[in-house]
């Protein structure tokens, strides 16, 4: 069974990005990325989410497998807004984009 470091994985090799690219373009140390893609650590649900807009996929396909793209488009500018940011009623409804598909 694949899971979320190996999925990552696959994502940079398809998109031709090194650990180092990644790593720089989400904000965080090579050696935080390496312990992500070891499943040695659970990255935080921000960084998931700038992994996610930097791979050009969603986070239901990084921690799941499983791949909705409909809601990527609504996730997308939820999460590139920033939770400091948003409303509460904004926040509650990216938290049921996150664990429910928005339903």
């Amino acid at each position: 069974m694949e899971g979320f470091g190996e999925r990552v994985l696959g994502l940079l090799e398809s998109a031709g990005y090194t650990q180092r690219d990644l790593a720089a373009m989400i904000g965080v140390t090579t050696g935080a990325l390496s312990k992500y893609l070891k499943n040695e650590r659970e990255p935080k649900m921000e960084v998931i989410a700038n992994m996610a807009t930097a791979l050009n996929t969603t986070t239901d396909f990084l921690l799941t497998g499983k791949d909705d793209s409909q809601s990527f488009e609504e996730t997308y500018r939820l999460v590139a807004r920033g939770t400091s940011t948003m409303t509460d009623e904004e926040k509650i409804k990216l938290m049921k984009v996150l664990l429910n598909n928005g339903k």
